[in-house]
């Protein structure tokens, strides 16, 4: 975690409200999430910036974690053309199809149970822990499924903001 300013930081600083808009919106589909980190502005450093997202994060309602989880694809089948969710998801990569076909029903026992797609912070994470993964939480109430999400929401925003902010060419 970087708790200096950066110029990628400033260039966001500096953006317009809707461009900053848009650009939170491909970290987390959260509309509440992205308002709150807009009405933050300007960060002084990094790390503020991080701490934003995690109260934002906090304070989340049922309805905008659906929201922030309607913007991410199924584990196994990343956004076609999208290199943010092949690049989390590299870890499935190589899987083989035997993977790739218990992940994909895996998956919709998990929608079903859930109501909503099974969201991991998958990034450095291997098809087979990912499995693991959906596999023990299968068994979660909903209550405790919902607060899991919004730590790996957490996380993935985090990496996304980051890659937003401390990256030269960002």
């Amino acid at each position: 975690m970087t708790s200096t300013s950066t110029p990628a930081l400033a260039r966001f600083n500096a953006f317009e409200d809707s461009t900053a808009q848009a650009a939170l919106h491909e970290v987390c589909a959260s509309s509440a999430w992205g308002s709150k980190l807009l009405a933050r502005r300007p960060y002084a450093v990094v790390e503020a910036l991080f701490a934003a997202s995690d109260a934002a994060m906090a304070e989340l309602t049922a309805e905008d974690l659906a929201e922030a989880m309607a913007g991410h694809p199924p584990i196994g089948r990343p956004k076609p053309g999208d290199p943010t969710s092949s690049r989390e998801q590299s870890g499935m990569a190589g899987a083989s199809d035997a993977l790739r076909t218990e992940m994909l029903e895996l998956n919709l026992t998990y929608q079903e149970k859930f109501g909503h797609v099974f969201l991991i912070c998958a990034t450095g994470r291997t098809g087979e822990q990912m499995r693991d993964a959906v596999r023990e939480r299968i068994g979660n109430s909903p209550e405790q499924e919902r607060e899991i999400v919004r730590t790996e929401l957490g996380k993935i925003n985090r990496i996304r903001l980051a890659r937003l902010v401390e990256e030269e060419n960002a």
